[in-house]
This record gives structure tokens, sequence and C-alpha cells, in this order.
């Protein structure tokens, strides 16, 4: 059994780390988040210790480490900005690190975390679960068992509307979530390259704080994408069932299905990182560069090619 500590416990994928800690047998010693609203602990571990000033916290994992109760890893579940931070405490505390998308926001972070990996000697697990979904897994063996000369044509489309609370959070400020395209995008962007090959033109059609669009052209796909808050560039159809959040990825035209199989990605990333397979911080360079492009690139219009959404 591993010990765990959560910073973060307060957020909304927090639970999805206490599920996976308790999914695998492991034990949550301690967790922070400076607001107070985690009662969901005690359906998964109602003996951690809880904490909402991080000096406390830190004393705490200190003592405990010198108490020969050393924490294993310490999963990080902060607003996008902190984590480079946190992971840095969870490494000079002698832990692994276990941290939620985007892993940072700038690509130069990568760098730094890297020397901090070999000083302490600990590693870095980025969370990128989808890489761990069947459906994608399978279309990735078929794209690499297929002509090696083939450019495949692609429509990603992610409409996930959000309330006017979220305007008033820090996921609407750009230095502290990287904006729309790194927030909710950056494991989209991921698997693009994953499976499809480095990025060779990065085009943004439209950047604003509720939508984005651009083109992208990568070694073996050229790609339309579009991302909105905005309730209204929904589809017909699924406003009319109600339907908040619309996920499309069309390849040559032909719809990729992989909107089942989401729930339990998580302690799957846990299951594998616990054997010494978690996704390390040079997997995470290419969405992170891709994202950082994004964010600081000048929107050129509706130019060139570009999704059919971003005519709305």
């Amino acid at each position: 059994m591993k010990n765990f500590a959560l910073i973060g416990a307060a957020g909304y994928i927090a639970v999805r780390h206490m599920k996976a800690i308790k999914e695998t047998g492991n034990n949550l010693m301690a967790a922070l988040d400076k607001f107070d609203s985690v009662g969901i602990i005690d359906s998964y571990f109602p003996d951690a210790d809880f904490f909402t000033e991080f000096e406390r916290f830190d004393r705490h994992i200190d003592r405990l480490k010198r108490n020969g109760k050393k924490i294993d890893y310490m999963s990080i579940c902060t607003p996008n900005y902190l984590h480079d931070s946190h992971i840095r405490f969870a490494l000079r505390q002698q832990s692994d690190a276990i941290c939620e998308k985007p892993l940072v926001l700038n690509p130069w972070n990568i760098d730094a975390l890297a020397e901090i990996e070999v000083e302490t000697g600990r590693k870095i697990n980025n969370i990128f679960q989808l890489r761990l979904h069947p459906g994608i897994i399978k279309l990735k063996e078929e794209i690499e068992n297929g002509p090696k000369d083939k450019i495949y044509d692609i429509e990603l489309t992610y409409i996930t509307s959000r309330g006017n609370w979220y305007f008033q959070s820090w996921k609407a400020e750009n230095q502290k979530s990287g904006g729309i395209a790194t927030n909710i995008g950056v494991h989209f962007f991921d698997i693009l390259t994953w499976i499809f090959g480095n990025v060779k033109v990065n085009c943004v059609n439209i950047s604003e704080t509720k939508k984005a669009a651009g083109f992208l052209q990568l070694e073996k796909a050229n790609v339309r994408w579009f991302m909105s808050l905005d309730f209204n560039d929904l589809p017909k159809q699924q406003k009319d069932i109600g339907q908040r959040t619309y996920r499309n990825i069309s390849i040559n035209k032909k719809e990729f299905e992989f909107s089942e199989g989401f729930t339990d990605l998580h302690t799957v990333s846990y299951e594998e990182i616990l054997k010494g397979n978690g996704f390390s911080l040079n997997e995470a360079r290419s969405s992170i560069q891709m994202v950082y492009s994004i964010r600081n690139s000048v929107a050129v219009g509706l130019i060139g090619d570009y999704h059919p959404f971003a005519k709305k």
C-alpha cells in the first residue's frame, strides 16, 4: 500500500483521483485546499488529514516523513498555473508527482522540472487518460498499420457549455488557465500529435474567451478544430434534447466514436503509474508547445482552411 497526498481537493476533478487511489488499494494520508467544501473525502478516506493552509500542510508532510510515513505520491489537481510550483513541492518532499492536465503552461517549465527530477531522483507523471482509451488505442494502431504516406482529413469539435460562474473563476483568466485551448483542449491536442505526428503548421482563426478555432497541419493529418464554452454553438439536435456538451472527431468525413469508456480512465492511469508506466515530462512536451503557440498567436480570421463551426 502506497501513501498519497492530494493538493487541490475541492476541485471537480479531485474526486476522480480519490476514487483512483481507493480503487488501486492505496491510502490518502493528507489533502490540501484553501476551500473547505471537501466533504466528498468522507466517501473515500474519512481518516485523511485536511488543511486549508499550505504552511500547515507542508509542516504535516514533513512530520510524516520524519516519522517514517513518507508520502510516496502527491496528486495535484490545483488550478493550471499552480501545477509547476506544486510539482516542485512534491519532488522536494521526495514524493513522485501525479499531475492533472495541463502539466504546465509554458514549454520551458518542462525543462526546469526535468532538472528537478534529476536532482531529487523522483518522477513526474502526467494524466493523459485519453491515451488509455481503448478506442483511441485502436485508432492509433490502425493509423500506424495504414499507408505510410497517407494524409488524413480531420475535424475536431468540442463544445462544453459553461454557466456564468465559469467566467468569474480562474478558468477564464488566460494567465491562470492558459485559455480555452489549454484548459479544455490539451488532451485532444495530445492525442492528435500522439497519433498523427508533429506540428508543421499551426494557424489560429478565432481566439476569444468563450471559443477558439484553428487549423493544424500535422505530419499525417490536416486538422480543423473548434472549441467553445458557449451554449449557442451547440448543434440544434443537442439543444433540443437539453444536452450541454458536444464532442466529435471525424476522420476523412467518418465520425470516430469514443463517447463511452471515460468513467474509469483515471483508475487505469493510476494502475499504470504504480507499475512504473506513467506518462513522462517529454510525452507532455508536444501538446504543451502546441497550446502555448495557440495562446500566443494572433487570430487571422476566417481565411484559409477553417472549421465550419467558425462561421457561426
